[in-house]
């Protein structure tokens, strides 16, 4: 009996071995585009709890990456499984994705930072003649005041 148990307890155990590579699909999508779509992805799915123009939010997106990469998610599924499969090569496929992000983020920030310096620009630039419209205001009244005092002194009582 302990031999029977022995023998089910080590059939059990190399039977917990797994095979999960699976077999490339025909219609796999490359890595550099998997990369690609995966970066948008991350876009897409983000957005969602963003306000759009219309100022809805809640939106899907997911269909229009797939319209853009001329796709559907049967064949996103069986290339993502596929991917899974080898990890290594995942891997680096996410990490382009994120490295291509930051390289976004980083453009767009210097974008939005000139931007905003034009603008601080533009305010000081506003500020100053707006000062300067003051003091002349105020140069014009204290003009005013030394006209009328003058005048007042040369009129008869």
């Amino acid at each position: 009996m302990k031999k029977l148990s022995y023998f089910f307890v080590l059939m059990f155990l190399v039977s917990c071995t797994s095979n999960t590579i699976f077999e490339k699909p025909e219609d796999l999508i490359p890595r550099d585009t998997m990369s690609l779509l995966v970066q948008e992805m991350m876009i897409a799915s983000s957005s969602k709890f963003v306000k759009n123009k219309n100022l809805e939010k809640n939106i899907n997106y997911m269909p229009l990456v797939y319209e853009r990469f001329r796709i559907d998610s049967a064949r996103y599924q069986t290339s993502n499984l596929y991917y899974m499969s080898k990890i290594d090569l995942y891997r680096e496929i996410f990490t382009d994705a994120k490295a291509n992000l930051d390289k976004q983020v980083a453009y767009y920030n210097a974008i939005k930072k000139e931007k905003d310096s034009l603008r601080k620009d533009s305010i000081s630039k506003v500020k100053s003649i707006k000062i300067k419209k003051d003091s002349i205001k105020k140069q014009k009244i204290i003009e005013k005041d030394k006209d009328a005092s003058l005048l007042k002194g040369l009129t008869p009582n």
